[in-house]
């Protein structure tokens, strides 16, 4: 049974349905068994409900009861409306967020667009050379962690006309 069908029962047994359709539902739960027998679990419901809070005695009339629930939720919503104050460095906060984000953005964009060298490494790479001997170069990239000496031998200053290249004596 679907909760349309359901609904319609209970708007039955409620009396809140139209004359014609009270008889199309009546009809209806003489024909259908599981109808009938909710209808009569949700009367049972109904009475035991009824029967228990008549049991209970309220210590004052009902419209005073719910003149107190209604104080109450305008007393809350009244105390809801008043003005949450503002702390006192909310505008340093509002000022140092933006500050903040920007200089991020701009830190982001010094890092990913920084020039590099034609080899990928980072342009802070450094070549030295050694006045003293110009046959040696060093080569260091801080950013890899890595050096690298290139020695040209003979050098171009020395001439080896003597000795041939590849013996050993």
């Amino acid at each position: 049974m679907d909760y349309e069908a359901q609904l319609k029962l209970q708007a039955f047994l409620d009396g809140e349905l139209p004359e014609a359709e009270a008889r199309k539902v009546a009809e209806w739960l003489a024909r259908d068994r599981e109808a009938a027998a909710l209808v009569e679990e949700l009367r049972n419901t109904r009475e035991a409900i009824v029967d228990f809070a008549a049991a209970l005695p309220l210590p004052e009339s009902r419209e005073f009861f719910w003149s107190k629930v209604q104080r109450e939720i305008q007393r809350l919503e009244t105390a809801d409306r008043k003005p949450v104050p503002t702390p006192v460095f909310g505008w340093v906060r509002r000022f140092l967020v933006p500050v903040a984000a920007v200089a991020l953005v701009i830190g982001a964009g010094m890092v990913f667009f920084a020039p590099t060298s034609r080899f990928g490494g980072a342009a802070t790479a450094g070549v030295e050379t050694a006045l003293a001997d110009a046959g040696a170069f060093t080569y260091r990239d801080y950013s890899a962690g890595t050096t690298l000496v290139w020695l040209t031998y003979p050098a171009d200053n020395e001439v080896a006309d003597d000795d041939e290249m590849g013996t050993i004596e």
